[in-house]
């Protein structure tokens, strides 16, 4: 499998990662600090593995940051990406299975080695349910995501009332 791997810093887990991957067996697709010639900050870093996926070059992505925070935000604004920050394997499992994620995100803080294997062995061992709500949740992130993409609008560009909000007198 082919699996765009991005860090903002070569550190932690960072520096295990893309051995640990091609161990495994993957074919692996390095951005940010792996990569001289591309900005290593985590917005742009984690941008670049998530359009792997969404543009069918990858079939997974691992994205990482000190918190992991930052790397699944920025994942997630990739249309098509559905990216879980993940701390422990029942977790990385539960993203797969319920969420159907192609993008793992990890904190190079918490993530020791020993984990990191715990993780990636759930994760890729995963597979999305097949049960009608779980497929039906994907489908409706899926209009979601249409929905604002053909609005043209930005969450923070939509009247508050688009929002859920409620006027108060």
């Amino acid at each position: 499998m082919r699996v765009a791997v991005s860090a903002d810093e070569v550190t932690g887990v960072a520096e295990a990662l893309p051995e640990e991957l091609r161990r495994r067996g993957h074919e692996v697709i390095l951005h940010g600090a792996y990569v001289t010639e591309e900005r290593p900050d985590w917005a742009w870093a984690s941008e670049a593995a998530a359009r792997e996926v969404a543009d069918g070059r990858a079939e997974q992505a691992v994205v990482a940051c000190w918190t992991g925070t930052g790397a699944s935000i920025a994942a997630n604004k990739v249309a098509g990406v559905r990216a879980a920050l993940c701390a422990d394997a029942t977790t990385a499992d539960g993203a797969r299975r319920w969420n159907d994620a192609n993008v793992l995100a990890l904190s190079l803080r918490l993530t020791s080695e020993a984990q990191l294997g715990e993780i990636l062995d759930a994760w890729f061992a995963g597979s999305s349910s097949q049960d009608a709500d779980d497929v039906q949740n994907i489908a409706h992130l899926g209009e979601i995501e249409t929905q604002a993409s053909d609005a043209g609008l930005d969450d923070h560009e939509r009247p508050a009332a688009d929002q859920g909000s409620v006027a108060t007198g």
